[in-house]
């Protein structure tokens, strides 16, 4: 990651701990434990696909399910192993021989066991002893040895285990032949602090690398995977998007950007590959990306103020925490009722739209207007609005001073419309067979019928019944096409937009007449 491009806090370098592993090992368990999130459930393609990515993004095990589940976990696991990837394939499996028999029979090896160790598990679930369990443990761990695997271990529900009782399985399964033991807060309740404890005391007696297992019902799952690795844990599970059942997991993507910016600890992740990485899996589960997703949501690196959008423009660690090159994605300058001068002319430079400081004005009073009704305006939207103003003409005889339309079931369309012609003010009334028809025979109504419309062209410039609309107009004096104008109008309201572009092809006519 570059350094350069993350504006992170220098109180951070005080609290610099020499317990911090400077590698950390990201061990990815989307395919597992977040196809447990309610709602999910993927096809063995869509875990290629994952797993694929998954690769691609660098992780070092990608945890791909629990085969001794279904024939379709079977499938997909030895599908994902024979793809060749760089990164380890794991299987899940309880602390019982024909879990692991599933595991390796798919081909992996590597199995990530485990087996409940709280006392409520004990009681309520397993219906056993301490020592029947570490028993089972030690059996499990031997066993997935004898099969030639590589053996993670967890002591299920471990933050609501006892200290002495964990220490006593860490023992006792390092000593069975484990590779690593992960420490799951399994129900995420416990804070970081006490999880940086927990870690530190472990380490007394465990020799193998620790890992943890975050999940986020407190909204911790994070911050305790960093407590965690403060305390010297090696590698950390994680999920794409956090991922996962209840409240999810501790996400992939947050956990490793963290890990490097605070600790300066280093992954082999490409985070260049984050984005495009958490929009696949978003899609292929089926659950959007929040907008306020750290990191990769929509509004992550979106600005709207014209404050933000004027400092970020001129430096990004005005209000940014890192680039967001850095992780695959894109800044975005919203559009709306605090956007600024510098917001719109950024974002029209960008489509090669060059407006004086005076059409400028004229747009972001526009988009304000938009805004305060409830309207968000798309890049397609400003263009279009850019386009209209820059091809307003100077002189305004004929001005709108004001009008209604009243039209309904059973109600023939009625309009009213005033106008302002060279400081008189008049009043028209007219019928028509909808709203916009009724419009515009009363503004010719108030003009003495004196142009007639030749053309008149509506679009919608956007998708959705709120996006903003395009009208053209083409009027002709006494309608002998001799004297022909072309007005523009665009707005959210048909009626309205059709009425100002009536009326800037009457003044256009009107000007060239006079």
């Amino acid at each position: 990651m570059d350094k350069k491009k993350v504006y992170t806090s220098k109180f951070n370098e005080l609290f610099l701990s020499n317990d911090v592993p400077k590698n950390i090992t990201v061990f990815d368990t989307t395919l597992r434990d977040g196809e447990q999130t309610p709602g999910v459930a993927l096809t063995c393609d869509d875990k290629i696909r994952i797993a694929k990515a998954l690769d691609e993004l660098g992780v070092n095990v990608i945890e791909v399910g629990f085969p001794a589940s279904s024939q379709g976990e079977k499938d997909a696991a030895k599908a994902i192993m024979n793809l060749g990837l760089n990164s380890k394939v794991c299987g899940l499996a309880r602390s019982v021989k024909s879990d692991i028999d599933a595991v390796a029979d798919c081909g992996l090896n590597y199995v990530h066991t485990f087996i409940a160790t709280s006392d409520s598990h004990l009681k309520y679930k397993l219906k056993m002893t301490q020592d029947e369990v570490l028993e089972r443990a030690v059996s499990a761990v031997e066993y997935a040895k004898s099969r030639g695997l590589e053996v993670e271990f967890s002591c299920e529900d471990a933050t609501r285990t006892s200290l002495e009782f964990l220490k006593k399985m860490h023992i006792a399964v390092q000593e069975a032949g484990v590779n690593r033991i992960n420490v799951p807060d399994t129900v995420g309740t416990i804070s970081p602090i006490a999880m940086e404890y927990l870690i530190r005391e472990l380490k007394t007696v465990t020799k193998v690398p620790i890992s943890v297992h975050c999940h986020d019902d407190f909204g911790m799952a994070v911050a305790n995977t960093l407590s965690a690795v403060r305390g010297g844990a090696e590698q950390i599970h994680a999920t794409i998007n956090g991922m996962g059942e209840r409240a999810g997991n501790a996400s992939l993507e947050e956990a490793v950007l963290a890990l490097m910016a605070f600790y300066n600890a280093e992954t082999t992740i490409n985070t260049k590959m984050i984005g495009p990485t958490c929009k696949l899996v978003s899609r292929l589960f089926g659950y959007p990306i929040p907008a306020n997703k750290a990191i990769v949501g929509k509004n992550a690196f979106a600005h709207e103020s014209g404050i933000h959008v004027h400092g970020v423009l001129n430096d990004p660690s005005t209000y940014e925490a890192f680039g967001p090159e850095l992780v695959g994605v894109e800044r975005n300058i919203v559009l709306g009722k605090h956007s600024g001068t510098h917001s719109i002319k950024e974002k029209l430079n960008e489509y090669g739209v060059v407006l004086d400081d005076e059409r400028i004005a004229q747009v972001v009073d526009k988009i304000k207007d938009l805004a305060d009704s409830g309207k968000e305006i798309d890049d397609a939207e400003l263009v279009a609005l850019a386009s209209h103003f820059a091809e307003q003409h100077e002189s305004k005889h004929i001005n709108l001073d004001e009008f209604a339309v009243f039209t309904g079931v059973k109600t023939t369309p009625t309009a009213v419309v005033t106008l302002d012609i060279n400081g008189e003010k008049r009043t028209g009334t007219s019928i028509g067979i909808g709203p916009v028809d009724a419009a515009i025979n009363a503004i010719k109504t108030v003009m003495g019928n004196v142009f007639r419309l030749e053309e008149y062209c509506l679009n919608a410039i956007t998708g959705g019944s709120d996006s903003l609309c395009e009208v053209m107009v083409k009027i002709s004096k006494d309608g002998k096409g001799k004297a022909v104008s072309v007005g523009k109008g665009v707005g959210s309201d048909i009626v309205q937009t059709s009425v100002d572009a009536t009326m800037e092809a009457l003044d256009r006519l009107y000007s060239r007449l006079e």
